[in-house]
């Protein structure tokens, strides 16, 4: 049987896109991930693209969702990646179980070239697939 991940953030343009792909990734076939956000952005950032493409995930055809689309779904894991102290993080009723691992918001990166911001992209990606990676080993 397949188990379900639900990972949430606010926006859904870069932690939570990443986390869906690196679980899909990780998760060895066990897994079905999906990612949505309270307020979704409407895109997925490029830099995210980026920076999953240099581990040879493609997620530019992955798109923004809204969690209201999984209201009515049960999942056995539900993870918000999303920042306390900088947004709210949803609730999602029909999880199992619920994690919270923050993570920073590579969207927030400072740098006068798309080349400085994705320091702090490739820094998020590789915290969140340790994270997951861990989680799926432990």
């Amino acid at each position: 049987m397949t188990n379900r991940v639900l990972i949430l953030c606010t926006g859904n343009s870069c932690r939570s896109q990443m986390a869906e792909a690196l679980w899909e990734s990780l998760g060895n076939g066990d897994w079905a991930t999906a990612s949505a956000g309270s307020k979704p952005s409407g895109y997925v950032h490029p830099l995210a693209i980026r920076a999953m493409h240099e581990l040879d995930i493609d997620i530019s055809a992955y798109e923004s969702k809204s969690l209201q689309q999984f209201r009515d779904q049960e999942f056995d894991l539900v993870v918000t990646v999303c920042d306390n102290a900088k947004e709210s993080c949803p609730v999602f009723p029909g999880a199992k179980q619920t994690l919270h691992w923050p993570f920073d918001d590579p969207a927030d990166a400072t740098g006068a070239t798309d080349d400085e911001k994705l320091v702090v992209f490739r820094r998020v990606r590789d915290e969140i697939r340790d994270k997951i990676a861990t989680y799926l080993n432990g």
